[in-house]
């Protein structure tokens, strides 16, 4: 297969088109910058500074306790906490123990967790307070044989770790106050454990595996992305060329991403690792609380979804907040309508732009530029030493410029592959690339496009109908936050189009001008024969739309 990289000649020439990746394990990353940047902030988290020495230190000493443990190189650890210290903290000490780190959703329910912690076999868990009982009750049907218990108030600072419970009493109903035992262990007891004991342990960057990260599962189980220290550090690696302006040791990074999710883990957290960046944690995604966040802290990088975007521009109280500190931001996870990168941008004055990638590729391979040319409505092109093409959807071979077909992908930071699943490898890859699953297409620059995933398709009347390109055109509309296009099954056309559309605060929006609006700029066959309007749509943890989940409970309906 031929490929002639066209788009190399759009990178500006501080963009290296290769890179000469560092080969050690991720969490040498962390020990240079204790080194590096002793006394300063490596984290902020809800009013608590953590120095970088500090964070080494305690990443050291769980380390440790894990090794007392009795936790061997490969044994799988997982972490099921909302963005945290603790979340980085044992992120970096499974590392440090040539640990391999299982992501865990903090959301999941008792059979997800059961499959997750089954299918990789982790010994260890760390999770929330508020999910130990959860943990407790599946805990015999999996192979686990520790349990480590933190809770959010073990890093408010006083007097907020005293009052923290009360305010957990009523959110959530409980407080949970676990005792040490011989398999369950309290992150406070942990942190005042004896230091002495770490060995170091011997890491193969690019054979062994830092991490297991769960794909999404909208089709079938979960699959276990097998991706190795090599696979994470040169995909960080390739982010730190991208966003050449930032400044090593002086970059803020708004932590809003959940770092259980690949996107944030790598954009967020091993970013600010590599770069001595301050990271600004928040558990959770909360509008007003991150626009507070942002005028405080004056956050440069911020990566982010759609959908957190969206929420901040539709936030009544936007204009109260300055948040022209912010620089730079590589929206992922969903497509990024054009709309909102606009009116962010001049709200901002930084910089959005759309990035694609996958669990699989740990996870970026595409960007716009970020100070350089792009272009609207595409996700740019493929990041150093990432090569990527178009395959034929029948003859499977190259496509031609334009021609809409399946993007396939090869670089440095392309998984292993799927956990005990050899034979769902070998369908994932085709002569050494790897294949996405997206449907999408190049143009004669080099810059390519993604339409749709290919199971998303609609296929109405035997046209073929992209979901995106709909979708686009409803977000141009003034009464709409949100909208979401799925095919669902009509007798005559075989499926038809449906739009589920949150509105904005104080539009009455009808079918009426919806479609009148649509008739405006679609295609007659694209026009939405049905919408329905809802208060809001489910999401996965980072914010991308279940368009899945709308189109079962269509289903369920007609049933």
């Amino acid at each position: 297969m031929t490929l002639k990289k066209r788009w190399l000649a759009h990178y500006p020439e501080e963009i290296p088109t290769s890179i000469d990746y560092d080969e050690k394990p991720l969490q040498d990353f962390l020990k240079e910058a204790a080194s590096n940047y002793k006394e300063k902030k490596a984290l902020h988290f809800l009013g608590k500074d953590i120095s970088f020495q500090e964070l080494y230190n305690q990443s050291i000493q769980f380390a440790s306790y894990l090794q007392q443990l009795g936790v061997q190189k490969g044994d799988r650890i997982a972490v099921m906490l909302p963005n945290s210290p603790q979340a980085v903290i044992s992120y970096y000490g499974a590392l440090l123990v040539g640990g391999v780190v299982v992501q865990t959703n903090p959301l999941y329910k008792e059979r997800e967790l059961v499959y997750q912690l089954t299918d990789s076999g982790a010994k260890v868990i760390v999770c929330l307070d508020i999910l130990f009982p959860t943990v407790s009750n599946v805990r015999h049907e999996t192979e686990l044989e520790h349990v480590i218990v933190t809770g959010i108030k073990d890093y408010l600072p006083f007097p907020k770790n005293l009052i923290y419970p009360f305010i957990q009493r009523k959110q959530y109903g409980v407080v949970v106050k676990p005792e040490q035992s011989q398999d369950t262990h309290v992150w406070s007891t942990i942190m005042k454990a004896d230091t002495n004991r770490y060995q170091e342990v011997s890491v193969d960057p690019k054979e062994d595996l830092a991490l297991l990260q769960y794909t999404g599962g909208t089709t079938g189980y979960p699959k276990g992305v097998m991706l190795t220290h090599y696979n994470l550090v040169a995909n960080t690696q390739m982010c730190q060329a991208w966003i050449y302006k930032a400044k090593q040791g002086e970059e803020v990074v708004l932590g809003v991403l959940p770092f259980f999710h690949v996107y944030g883990m790598t954009t967020v957290m091993n970013l600010s690792i590599m770069f001595g960046a301050k990271m600004v944690l928040l558990p959770k995604f909360e509008p007003e609380e991150v626009l507070k966040t942002i005028e405080k802290h004056k956050t440069t990088l911020f990566p982010g979804a759609p959908t957190i975007y969206v929420g901040i521009l539709n936030h009544p109280k936007l204009e109260k907040y300055d948040l022209s500190s912010i620089e730079a931001c590589i929206s992922g996870s969903a497509p990024l309508p054009v709309d909102v990168q606009q009116k962010f941008e001049a709200i901002t004055g930084g910089r959005l732009v759309e990035g694609y990638g996958l669990t699989e590729t740990s996870p970026v391979t595409h960007a716009n530029f970020v100070w350089g040319r792009r272009v609207s409505g595409s996700i740019g092109v493929p990041w150093p030493d990432t090569d990527a093409t178009i395959l034929n959807m029948e003859t499977r071979e190259e496509a031609e410029i334009g021609e809409i077909g399946e993007i396939a992908i090869k670089g440095p930071q392309v998984m292993k592959g799927y956990w005990n699943k050899p034979e769902e490898t070998e369908h994932a890859f085709k002569d050494g690339w790897l294949l996405t699953g997206d449907l999408g297409y190049m143009d004669e620059d080099g810059y390519f496009y993604v339409v749709d995933r290919s199971k998303d398709m609609i296929i109405a009347g035997g046209y073929n109908i992209y979901p995106r390109e709909i979708e686009e055109v409803l977000y141009e509309h003034e009464g709409i936050m949100e909208a979401v296009v799925a095919g669902i099954p009509d007798p005559y056309r075989g499926e038809t189009v449906k739009a589920y559309i949150v509105p904005k605060k104080g539009y009455a929006l009808t079918e009426k001008e919806l479609d009148q609006y649509c008739r405006k700029h679609l295609a007659a066959y694209k026009v939405p024969r049905i919408y329905e309007f809802r208060e809001e749509l489910p999401k996965t943890a980072v914010g991308k739309i279940l368009r899945r989940q709308l189109i079962e409970e269509d289903l369920q309906k007609v049933q």
